[in-house]
């Protein structure tokens, strides 16, 4: 089985944007994973903070981070399993 690079990166840069984005709101308003957001997002990602921006800049920066990482798990899944199948 092979797969989609662009469609795996999609998805979960989307999932893990809007996670953020929703986290961040939710943490403005509540407090809410304050303290996740601020060892993670803040120290990760340059500019992001707890805030209305804020919430654009994880949902982007998610997006970006997401995206790249799904796209090399699929291409590495890829060339691994196609070598397997040539043995």
């Amino acid at each position: 089985m092979k797969l989609k690079p662009l469609a795996l990166g999609i998805a979960l840069g989307s999932v893990w944007g809007g996670l953020l984005f929703i986290t961040t709101w939710l943490s403005f308003y509540t407090g809410y994973g304050k303290l996740f957001l601020e060892v993670l997002a803040q120290s990760i990602y340059p500019g992001y903070s707890i805030s209305p921006v804020g919430s654009l800049l994880g949902l982007f920066y998610g997006f970006l981070d997401g995206f790249v990482s799904a796209w090399l798990i699929a291409v590495i899944y890829n060339k691994i399993s196609n070598k397997k199948s040539d043995d």
